[in-house]
């Protein structure tokens, strides 16, 4: 019904008690009928109409938890929005906004979606937000981060991807739960002349048949590639869209992906395309046999920055330690040539029946260098990402137990193991948790 919502119907009081109201046209000045359901809306969706002010009584929506103004018209943040006392997500991507004042943000707030904008600094008064879990700032025009961003302990997902910083401040490496961090795209980030350089494929050397995928940097597509010197190759073929996603710009995601390289639990990419029609930039990746199945959901608005799983997903030990040691060794390898992940989730790992993992999607990927002064703590973050990994599989193990009633003493002491595991990859204080290669050591000898 929500996606069917009118202007007109919300003037006839058509959506009175409701708890959602999403009307995407028609809107050129924010309907007064909207403060008239105070005591139930919980969700409000104007993105798309061209809004630019907010009336001062916003605030009567005191049960107001999400709003989503993105693609609209405002230029500057409505302050009036930090007086919801409820609100803990809000929206405003793509919307030429150039200027944050400070005391913007409602001190619940625990999602903050910025993307696309002009915004070039931040006020300090972010550092009240003691809530804030998730914050997506990429595409933007920010040259730096106030220091009172310390402040923001519950910190996990940061996206600073495709802005002008020109250094990344150290205090970001002592937040204690910041697990999902990208920054490709700056000034503070290595040039890509010395990666390694991938063959080129030319276009009319490939025919796509389906659809396998989308997703916000681009189509996915099963295909076949031509190639002289080979018989016909079944492959998979990524075009990427040209705009900068939440979590940053394609072009950063295919460098990653192309210095990444082969590795047994990575989705190989084979080459990238050239002469194309439109001019789209492109990737030719090892086709994934349909017996890959997703591992996880992807967060939930309630969840944040955790993952879903469905209902009935359930591990056996020797499975969950399987998908655990194939992503360690591939984290160890993407952090020896200089690169961070930035979004080690489930719902970016594929797995088959016998636990074989494959970590996709470079989207939010960082090529930070080997070189890099915080290189092992900005691998020690990632480490935490993947302590959350544990700790959600370990809930999948205990699904199947609930089942079955029953742990026999070697499973009984992997998951012990595990359990330890995830203790040292959680450790608050980021210098104190192991990195990759010892972790992948630990997996192994369990």
């Amino acid at each position: 019904m929500t996606s069917q919502q009118t202007i007109q119907g919300l003037r006839s009081g058509q959506y009175k008690g409701s708890k959602r109201v999403k009307i995407s046209r028609g809107i050129t000045e924010f309907p007064r009928e909207i403060l008239d359901l105070f005591n139930t809306l919980e969700i409000l969706d104007l993105s798309g109409n061209p809004l630019s002010t907010l009336p001062k009584y916003i605030s009567r929506l005191h049960k107001l938890k999400i709003a989503f103004f993105s693609d609209c018209n405002f230029t500057v943040f409505p302050k009036e929005l930090a007086q919801c006392r409820s609100l803990e997500m809000i929206a405003f991507k793509g919307n030429g906004m150039t200027t944050v004042p400070e005391g913007s943000f409602p001190r619940k707030l625990r999602w903050l979606i910025l993307t696309n904008n002009q915004i070039s600094s931040l006020p300090t008064s972010i550092g009240q937000c003691h809530r804030l879990q998730k914050c997506m700032l990429a595409g933007n025009q920010l040259t730096s981060l106030p220091n009172e961003m310390a402040h923001c302990r519950k910190l996990g997902l940061l996206r600073l991807s495709a802005n002008k910083l020109t250094s990344i401040p150290s205090w970001l490496f002592s937040l204690p739960e910041l697990s999902f961090l990208s920054f490709a795209g700056n000034p503070c980030t290595p040039s890509f002349e010395d990666n390694p350089v991938l063959d080129t494929i030319a276009w009319s050397s490939l025919s796509v048949q389906h659809l396998l995928g989308e997703g916000a940097s681009g189509i996915i597509s099963q295909g076949t590639w031509k190639h002289a010197s080979t018989a016909e190759k079944a492959i998979a073929i990524k075009l990427f869209k040209g705009a900068v996603t939440s979590d940053g710009s394609p072009i950063d995601e295919m460098n990653a992906c192309i210095t990444a390289g082969r590795h047994p639990n990575l989705i190989d990419p084979i080459g990238k395309i050239h002469d194309h029609p439109e001019e789209k930039r492109g990737l030719v990746l090892e086709l994934i046999p349909p017996s890959y199945k997703n591992l996880g959901l992807p967060p939930t608005l309630e969840s944040c920055t955790r993952d879903a799983f469905q209902p009935e997903m359930v591990l056996s030990v020797d499975r969950c330690k399987s998908i655990l040691r194939g992503i360690a060794a591939a984290a160890m390898h993407l952090h020896e040539r200089g690169i961070a992940h930035g979004d080690l989730y489930a719902h970016n790992i594929l797995i088959d029946d016998k636990g074989h993992a494959l970590l996709g999607d470079f989207g939010a990927a960082t090529i930070y260098g080997k070189d890099h002064e915080m290189g092992d703590r900005l691998e020690r973050m990632e480490v935490f990402a993947f302590g959350h990994l544990i700790e959600d599989l370990l809930g999948l193990v205990e699904r199947r137990v609930d089942e079955d009633s029953v742990m026999g003493e070697k499973d009984a002491y992997v998951v012990e193991g595990l359990n330890l595991l995830h203790w040292r990859c959680t450790d608050p204080v980021v210098e104190e948790r192991p990195l990759f290669v010892e972790v992948h050591e630990v997996l192994a000898g369990l």
